[in-house]
This record gives structure tokens, C-alpha cells and sequence, in this order.
């Protein structure tokens, strides 16, 4: 076996390096790679310290060794990095399966919140990272960065990787708590890239004190006009499988739509320059909401499996790559930067990132306490603070794929101070990943040690959000009920006024769950009021 091994991978290597039909060899060495990496997962699926993305790491990083002994120091991966085939291929499936996978309940009532760190903390981090490297790199004999490039690390080193702590966290003891690291980490990478776009259009030589604004309204624009054409493509996906009725003839075209649509709106934003990031988020949360209950039970059960798994691999593909790619003896080489100075790098960047995280985390926890003081809902503890800071100071993917977009040229740099800031990239999300990784699952079970659920009715975590008393609290009356003599129009106008100020999100969502109920699920699909229990 370790023969046959050896072998192959000198075959890799040499394929590698050669290119041509060696790339199928190439293709079928890595594959065989993420069948290990998979296997060994399983094997150690219980483990206390180790999860899926630091397997695939250390994996890796032993094949990326292997490869670079055996190639004599030329070479240790099998696959050259190609940031294109990151965000056309790789990323698309791992961000539509979190919106479809998404608990749109919990997303939405904690929708504030969410927005507010996935937004407006990844603008807080962005300035702190940004104006802090500007400072002290120069400092320590490190520069040769204009603004753009300053901008450019603030939002590779803001955007986060909570698959770890996701791992960790109970669904169903701390609902509240997996629905804000869940949702602030997507939000957060798009916000990250839709970011990076906006500022790589900005122009050095014209910079001046209005730059801020215009990055804002790049960014607004690019927000909302990408959300308007995912929710747009998701609903006319919803509307061709309601009115069209595929599965009376195939449960194969159901699913191959649904598919071949959300990629088609990730596509569609980007020949369109938008973010297609956020357009297939918001395609994927609108097809679960409306599409999925369009088709048979065969082909819900098939995508939600085709979904989740495409997006499994693509994870797994990712950290399979930068653990070889860490060997990579060319950037290494081109990096002119003496250890001293790469160790302060990576000193200063790790604490930008630790304060970064900080500084809007908190903050913003307690201003969203507040502002839910008088509602139902169960507050963000300290404890829940420190997981969520916790949480999103883990580097991966997107860090990775923005670090190679900005300062590479298809994975290929001969700028010493860019090779720097690549290697100091693939430094950090090792240093994360793997210190922070190995220390999520034992800092979760202190800080949330684990109990049986409580048996009585409505004493579940998240205030009782599930509560059918939520609609008695709420007196939002139909006309049939008020032409039945349930109170007087004043009187009930002026509750819903004072509800709205005091519980303004489940307000909101009260009104737009009668609203869906009424126009958008008799056009587009899905379960009435009465049924949505069993899919929320």
C-alpha cells in the first residue's frame, strides 16, 4: 500500500509540474485525498479537539510534505490555486446551502442582530484592521502598500470561519445562540466580499476625504440590488415549479431547476457585477421558503442532501488545498522578509483581529439587549458574547480566496512584499483554525456545559419563541375579527402602534407572516399559517 502510494504520488508531481493529460492524474490524486480526508473525519467525529476542518488541514499539510519531498523542494500540491476557480465553482454551493439550510425563524428574529454584526461589525473590524496595519507596518520596515492594499487586508483579515464553533454549539439547547453564529457568519463573508469588490474599484489617484461615503454606496448598492435579483430568480424558480408541476413526469427536472437556477443567479450577478454571493444567499433562503415545498417529498429529501453535501465538499476542498498549498516553497522564496519581521507581522495582525472582533462583539450585544429589553426574548449573556467573539476569530476560506485575489496573478506573485502578506495569510488561518479549532469544543463546554432540556411548556431557550402565545401577545386583528366586536379600531390600532415600538422585528414579522399567508404563498408555494410548524 505505501508502495502504491509512493508512486502515485510522483506520478502527481510530475503531472503537476507537467500539466497536459497529467492533470487527470492530478485530479484523481487529490480526489483520492478528500476520500481520506473524509474517512478520517468519521474515524475521529467524537473526538474532543479535532474536527472536519482541522483534519482536512493536517491532512493536507502531510500531503503537501510528502509531495515537496519527493518533488526534491519544487513543488507540494497536486493543484495549482486559481482564485476564479474559487468563486465560480467552490464557493457558490457552500453559500447557497446556507441560506437553504438556514432556520429562517430564528434568522429572521434575530434579523437586527444579525445584520448588525455581519454588517456593521465587518465595517468596525475592516477600519480597526485596516488604519492599525497602516500604522504599524510601516513601523517595523514593512510597506510598500498603497491605500487600496491597506483596505484590502482589513477585509480578508475581517472575514471569519465559524464551521468550528457551529460544530460545537447545541441547536436545540441555545437556539438563539447557533442562529447569531450562524447567521452572522454568512452574512458576514458576504458583507467581506461584497466589501473587497467595492473597494478594488476605487481609485488611488483620486482618493480624497469623501472615499469613505463612496465605498458605503458601492456597498449599498451592490447589497441591495444583488438581494433584489437572488430573491428575484428564487421566486421565479418557485413560480415554474409551482405552475409548471415537474414531478408529475420527473422528480430529476425538480431537482436539476433548483439547482441549475441557484447557480444561474451566482452567474448571472457576476456578468452583471454584482456580488454573487449575496444574490445566491438570498436565492437559496427564498427557494427553501417557497421552491422546496413546490415538489415531491422525493426531491425535497434529494436537495437537501445534494445541497448539503456539494457544499461539504467544497469546505473540505478548500482546507485540503491550503494545507498543501502552506509548503508552497515559491512564495516562501519570493518573501524577502526576515523571520523577525514575519513573526511581528503575524503578532500584529492576530492582535488586530483579536480587537477587531472585540470591539463591535460586545458593544453591539449590549445595545441589541437593550433595544429587546421589553420583548420576549432571552438576552445575549456574557457567556453567549464571549462564544460569538470566540467564534469569528477563526480565518478560512473567503480569507484565502480575497489574500490570492488581491495579490496574486492565478496563484503566482513575484512582489516579495505581496508574497508576505500571502504567507502571513496562510500562517494565520493555520494558527486560527488549529489553536482556536483545538480550543473550541473544550471553551464552549465550560462556558454552555450541556443539560436535558426542560419538560415544561414553554421554558425552552429563546424566550418561547416557538410559543403559540406569541400571536395572543400580539394583537394584531383581522377584519373578521374586528367586525365580530373584538375591540375598537382605536383601541386596536393603538396597541399595535406601542407593540411596534416596543417588539419592532416580531412585529414586523407578524405582519409579513399574514401578508405571506394572503398574496405570496397562494402564488408562489408553500404551507399555510397552520402548517408552518412542521417546516420552520
Amino acid at each position: 500500500m505505501a508502495w502504491w502510494w509512493e508512486q502515485a504520488m510522483v506520478v502527481a508531481v510530475a503531472a503537476a509540474a507537467g500539466g497536459g493529460g497529467g492533470a487527470v492524474v492530478s485530479i484523481c490524486v487529490f480526489t483520492a485525498v478528500l476520500c481520506v480526508c473524509l474517512v478520517v473525519g468519521h474515524l475521529l467525529e467524537e473526538n474532543k479537539w479535532v474536527n472536519e476542518s482541522i483534519t482536512a488541514l493536517l491532512i493536507g499539510l502531510v500531503v503537501g510534505a510528502v509531495i515537496f519531498l519527493l518533488s526534491e523542494g519544487k513543488n507540494s500540491r497536486i493543484l495549482r490555486f486559481d482564485e476564479q476557480l474559487f468563486f465560480i465553482y467552490v464557493l457558490p454551493p457552500i453559500i447557497f446551502n446556507a441560506g437553504f439550510q438556514v432556520k429562517k425563524k430564528q434568522f429572521f428574529h434575530n434579523f437586527l442582530t444579525i445584520m448588525s454584526f455581519g454588517i456593521f461589525g465587518v465595517f468596525i473590524s475592516v477600519a480597526i484592521v485596516s488604519s492599525g496595519c497602516y500604522w504599524f507596518f510601516p513601523k517595523i520596515g514593512f510597506g510598500d502598500l498603497d491605500a487600496v492594499d491597506y483596505l484590502a487586508l482589513g477585509t480578508i483579515f475581517s472575514s471569519t470561519d465559524t464551521v468550528c464553533t457551529l460544530q460545537v454549539i447545541s441547536q436545540d439547547e441555545t437556539p438563539r445562540l447557533y442562529s447569531l453564529v450562524f447567521g452572522e457568519g454568512v452574512v458576514n463573508d458576504a458583507t467581506s466580499v461584497v466589501l473587497f469588490n467595492a473597494i478594488k474599484n476605487l481609485d488611488v489617484s483620486q482618493l480624497k476625504g469623501g472615499v469613505a461615503l463612496k465605498v458605503i454606496s458601492d456597498f449599498l448598492y451592490l447589497f441591495f440590488t444583488s438581494t433584489v435579483l437572488g430573491v428575484t430568480i428564487g421566486l421565479s424558480t418557485a413560480y415554474a415549479l409551482k405552475a409548471l408541476y415537474f414531478g408529475r413526469h420527473s422528480t430529476d427536472r425538480e431537482v436539476a431547476l433548483m439547482a441549475l437556477m441557484a447557480y444561474l443567479s451566482y452567474m448571472l450577478a457576476e456578468f452583471v457585477d454584482l456580488s454573487g454571493i449575496m444574490t445566491v444567499f438570498f436565492c437559496g433562503i427564498v427557494m427553501s421558503h417557497y421552491a422546496w415545498h413546490n415538489v415531491t417529498e422525493s426531491s425535497r429529501i434529494a436537495t437537501r442532501h445534494i445541497f448539503a453535501t456539494l457544499s461539504f465538499i467544497a469546505e473540505t476542498f478548500i482546507f485540503l488545498y491550503v494545507g498543501m498549498d502552506a509548503l508552497d516553497i515559491d512564495k516562501w522564496k519570493t518573501s524577502e522578509t526576515s523571520f523577525k519581521t514575519s513573526l511581528v507581522i503575524f503578532g500584529i495582525i492576530i492582535s488586530l483581529v483579536l480587537l477587531g472582533r472585540a470591539a463591535f462583539v460586545f458593544p453591539l450585544s449590549i445595545m441589541s439587549n437593550y433595544m429587546s429589553r421589553s420583548s420576549e426574548r432571552t438576552p445575549i449573556t456574557f457567556k453567549h458574547q464571549v462564544v460569538i467573539w470566540w467564534a469569528g476569530l477563526m480565518r478560512g476560506a473567503v480569507s484565502i480566496a480575497l489574500a490570492y485575489n488581491q495579490f496574486t496573478f492565478s496563484g503566482v506573485t513575484l512582489d516579495p512584499v505581496h508574497a508576505t502578506i500571502i504567507t502571513s495569510t496562510i500562517i494565520i488561518v493555520f494558527f486560527t483554525t488549529l489553536v482556536f479549532g483545538f480550543l473550541t469544543r473544550p471553551l464552549i463546554s465550560a462556558m454552555l456545559p450541556r443539560h436535558r432540556p426542560s419538560t415544561t411548556p414553554g421554558a425552552g431557550a429563546g424566550g418561547g419563541i416557538n410559543s403559540p402565545k406569541d400571536d395572543l401577545i400580539l394583537p394584531f386583528l383581522s377584519p373578521e375579527d374586528q367586525a365580530s366586536g373584538s375591540g375598537s379600531g382605536f383601541l386596536q390600532a393603538k396597541r399595535s402602534i406601542s407593540m411596534l415600538l416596543e417588539r419592532p422585528v416580531h412585529t414586523v414579522h407578524i405582519y409579513w407572516r399574514k401578508f405571506d399567508d394572503k398574496f405570496m404563498r397562494p402564488i408562489f408555494g408553500g404551507p399555510m399559517d397552520h402548517d408552518r410548524a412542521n417546516y420552520s
